[in-house]
């Protein structure tokens, strides 16, 4: 499988922090704002995001939560392949809250489509915004559109965006894949 980088180490952490000031200009001290990392994958960066907004922009208190769209998706029965449950971890309500949910890579939109039916289940937010650390445009399937993207990729049908976290794959960098036949 032949790879190409899209975004270095530096590259990545650059973006984070652009995107944390983005959300600061439009949620001020986010006392009615939170964030909601989609599992499995959006968990890495909403909390790299609320890292960067507490340690470096000194905001307080961020509202963190992370949300499993498992037994929401349209094809959760359609498959051969047994979709497993990541945890969901919210405890708040979200309530006349702005939820900005937090996702790597917005590929077809069906994740976020998920998302806007699982957050119901925690009450019912003021609004809902989307940032995602890779949108690729080509690619949607419903008309879903990010809010705050850190790059915008062009990709073809066999090629795919692979994101790695340090956390979980010894490294922060994104890279463009061609995809096994």
């Amino acid at each position: 499988m032949s790879q190409k980088i899209l975004l270095t180490s530096k590259e990545v952490n650059i973006i984070l922090h652009r995107l944390a000031c983005q959300l600061i200009e439009n949620h001020n001290d986010f006392s009615n704002t939170v964030l909601i990392g989609i599992q499995p994958r959006g968990v890495f960066l909403a909390e790299r995001i609320k890292t960067i907004l507490e340690n470096s922009y000194k905001v307080k208190e961020v509202t963190l939560g992370f949300l499993d769209i498992t037994f929401f998706r349209d094809d959760f029965r359609r498959g051969e392949k047994v979709l497993e449950a990541n945890q969901t971890k919210i405890d708040f309500l979200v309530e006349n809250k702005k939820v900005v949910f937090i996702d790597d890579v917005l590929f077809t939109g069906r994740s976020i489509r998920s998302a806007l039916t699982a957050i119901q289940s925690f009450g019912r937010p003021s609004t809902i915004e989307l940032l995602v650390l890779i949108d690729r445009r080509f690619s949607r399937e419903l008309p879903i559109q990010p809010d705050y993207r850190g790059r915008q990729v062009d990709v073809i049908n066999n090629e795919k965006v692979v994101v790695n976290w340090s956390e979980k794959d010894g490294e922060d960098a994104i890279y463009l894949k061609e995809k096994d036949n």
